[in-house]
């Protein structure tokens, strides 16, 4: 039985959003990195029905090349530095190419799947984008004849969960998904494998694919109250404030909730009711919020409650 499992609660706030941070982008921005997601998303699938048409198997173990580009070569170079401390992969020197500069590298073995690689490069895509640079091509050269595959039996399930776990806190988002999706393979019904992928999928911008993670969790676990909070959470942010208002009041009307979960769920409550401009509920929210030992309420009651 696992002692811990991936707790991450979103706490819904007007905070800036994430391309406003990041303005000193110059070689690929924001708008370059938005402008090009679908793109990438679509990339990966084409790599991937390439490799099935080579004879790839799922879960087949592959490892992947790849390659960055920039204009700067010392945003490479803290990128590679970036990679080898936080992912099992190998990276070679920076290099010049043409009028800018690149970064080759090769990941450690992937349980090969369309959704693996999809996730794999949107993790990288985005890994590049914070360091002003672009995830420029990769490849996953595999020998069809000598195909070997992750062990995957009911004995194993703890040991992929808490290897996902370990992925996430070393920040390798993708190695978490490919755990926790092995995970999910051998115990289907597992609520806190779906919660802890869907975590990832999210962070990866992904938030429809999260959505469905945490639809599942609450199915097997309805009264999953981090699940709750977090499907309540992505609601609000995607627009459906009635989605987001029923789950925040299934967690507070859950038996004996815990006092973290009961302190959000009346803070986010109060924040999707001052989204849908009625300012009387929302501040009633942050006052019971507040009055849980939420004492980060105190900031909204301020602005909004006087």
């Amino acid at each position: 039985m696992r002692n811990k499992i991936l707790t991450l609660l979103l706490l819904l706030t007007t905070l800036i959003s994430y391309g406003q941070k990041k303005m000193e982008q110059t070689f690929f921005t924001w708008d370059n990195f938005v402008g090009g997601f679908a793109k990438e998303m679509v990339s990966a699938e084409d790599v991937f029905n390439s490799m099935v048409k080579s004879g790839l198997k799922d879960n087949c173990l592959t490892k992947m090349d790849f390659t960055f580009i920039s204009d700067k070569s010392e945003n490479l170079q803290k990128l590679g530095e970036f990679i080898k401390a936080h992912y099992p992969y190998t990276v070679q020197e920076v290099k010049k190419y043409g009028k800018l500069w690149e970064l080759n590298g090769e990941t450690n073995e992937i349980p090969m799947t369309a959704d693996n690689l999809l996730f794999w490069g949107l993790d990288m895509y985005k890994r590049g984008f914070e360091f002003d640079a672009k995830l420029d091509a990769y490849g996953g050269p595999f020998d069809p004849k000598e195909q070997k595959f992750p062990v995957v039996d009911s004995t194993k399930a703890d040991y992929y969960f808490d290897k996902g776990l370990a992925c996430y806190n070393n920040g390798d988002l993708s190695g978490a998904i490919f755990n926790w999706s092995l995970t999910i393979q051998i115990d289907p019904k597992d609520p806190n494998a779906y919660y802890s992928r869907a975590i990832v999928k999210n962070e990866l911008y992904t938030w429809k694919l999260a959505l469905k993670d945490y639809d599942k969790a609450i199915e097997i676990a309805p009264k999953f109250a981090s699940a709750l909070i977090n499907r309540g959470g992505l609601k609000d942010e995607n627009g459906d404030y009635k989605g987001a208002i029923a789950d925040y009041e299934t967690v507070l009307q859950l038996d004996k909730p815990e006092q973290e979960a009961k302190q959000q769920a009346y803070f986010n409550l109060g924040n999707t009711y001052l989204n849908i401009k009625d300012k009387e509920r929302a501040c009633e929210n942050w006052n019971k919020a507040l009055d849980n030992g939420a004492e980060y309420a105190k900031e909204r009651i301020n602005e909004y409650c006087k």
